[in-house]
């Protein structure tokens, strides 16, 4: 299982790359909108990762962050999250608060599955805000990238 998430989370960087990328190029005419869901994928996965390893996280859900902030934030995120792979066992369960302080229960691998699906939920989202500024979205789906 623990190759299985490597794999997707490598997917999950090459499109953040290449999303991240295309933002900074047309950091001019993108809608805040845009730059707010590529802060919160960023936030996310942080918080995330910060729940994992029972840490305080830095970021809040929806704090907005710097475009030329993104590569940074981004590969802090998946650097921790490959350390979290190979450290912690994926079945192990995890119990954390959510933004609104209600205590849930999930496992590792659990977490780790919704990052990917989160990621590519706002992924789309973003998909329809670029395009809307007339600028040619990405194709981020996973078969795409397995091509």
């Amino acid at each position: 299982m623990k190759v299985f998430f490597k794999e997707l989370f490598n997917y999950n960087k090459h499109v953040n790359l290449q999303l991240i990328d295309l933002l900074s190029q047309h950091e001019a005419e993108l809608s805040e909108n845009a730059k707010l869901l590529m802060s919160h994928i960023l936030n996310a996965h942080h918080i995330w990762n910060h729940r994992m390893l029972n840490r305080s996280a830095r970021f809040s859900v929806w704090q907005l962050h710097l475009v030329s902030d993104f590569h940074k934030i981004h590969e802090t995120n998946l650097n921790m999250t490959l350390e979290i792979i190979d450290n912690l066992d994926l079945d192990n369960a995890i119990t954390y608060s959510n933004s609104k302080g209600q205590v849930f229960q999930n496992t590792v691998q659990e977490v780790l599955f919704h990052i990917i699906n989160h990621s590519t939920y706002h992924r789309g989202q973003i998909a329809t805000s670029v395009k809307s500024s007339g600028i040619a979205p990405l194709a981020t789906d996973y078969i795409f990238y397995k091509r």
